[in-house]
């Protein structure tokens, strides 16, 4: 019994000194997301102005929910356009984040290096050289985008197709390179991932005369599967706090409003993090262990 007591007082004193190490955290959390996101469900149902007096508030229940999709001209469309971007995107920075992750975690020369080049990108994501890049692939400067890939025989073969699939590849390809600047954190999930996988099992199974590509998809993707999970949530999450996303700039603009913008901002957030909750929660039915769920039930 003492020997219990002493051991349950040392978790005790492990578990009060993990939460005074959080709470700086926990603080910062309530203070600057929790007490927000409250505000935030609840200015979506009241109209904001700013007068000379500070803010007037006045509830106007599902007014502004009902002005964003039956009124308003353009939110319905930014949320199709975004999600016309974010599925794409999204699949292909998985794609080409896993692949450079094989590759580099493969590779022996240079290695530090060529991981550095691509995390480079993540450092100055945020600064003005990110938006610049945004910016000068806008709209009014990809007016003749369809002419310059038009000449691509895959291209021509998917637009004898489907024309609509023909120019979402074409916008894929016109915006390669900011694609490639949202794969650095990836990546380094991904090399991350791949490194903690047992040796042993790549032996095992070349001793049964596995190839490399029956290895990559029997053991390597299954296991990086629930990683997967971690870097599609993180994408969609990342490529929506960039100009990129449609949604963002409405967002934005109706938070610069002040005469009735910071409700209407509100009621645009909340939809749109609606949206990308279903997101996520089909990328969880996509990345699920089927086979973990069948072991549980039996």
């Amino acid at each position: 019994m003492a020997k219990q007591k002493k051991l349950l007082t040392y978790h005790q004193r492990q578990n009060r000194q993990g939460y005074r190490f959080m709470l700086p955290w926990i603080v910062g959390f309530v203070i600057f997301t929790a007490i927000p996101f409250v505000a935030t469900i609840y200015l979506s149902f009241t109209e904001v102005r700013q007068t000379v007096l500070g803010f007037k508030i006045t509830f106007i229940g599902l007014d502004n929910y009902i002005m964003a999709f039956f009124e308003n001209v353009e939110f319905v469309p930014a949320m199709l356009s975004f999600l016309g971007m974010i599925i794409p995107y999204t699949f292909v920075i998985l794609i080409l984040s896993f692949i450079l992750a094989y590759l580099l975690n493969k590779i022996t020369f240079l290695k530090g290096f060529l991981r550095t080049i691509y995390f480079l990108p993540v450092i100055i994501m945020s600064g003005p050289v990110m938006y610049q890049l945004i910016d000068s692939s806008s709209e009014a400067s990809r007016i003749d985008t369809y002419l310059k890939f038009s000449d691509i025989f895959i291209v021509q073969m998917v637009a004898s197709y489907s024309r609509k699939f023909a120019l979402l590849l074409i916008g894929i390809f016109d915006q390669l390179s900011i694609i490639l600047w949202f794969t650095g954190i990836p990546i380094i999930l991904f090399i991350n991932g791949l490194q903690k996988i047992n040796p042993n099992l790549y032996e095992a199974a070349q001793i049964d005369s596995a190839n490399s590509w029956q290895i990559l998809w029997k053991i390597t993707i299954p296991i990086i599967k629930p990683l997967a999970l971690v870097v599609t949530i993180f994408t969609i999450v990342n490529l929506g706090t960039f100009s990129i996303n449609p949604v963002y700039g409405l967002i934005k603009t109706a938070t610069e409003n002040t005469s009735g913008g910071l409700g209407i901002a509100a009621t645009y957030s909340w939809i749109y993090s609606f949206v990308v909750l279903i997101l996520i929660g089909i990328t969880f039915l996509i990345f699920h262990n089927k086979e973990k769920g069948r072991r549980q039930d039996s």
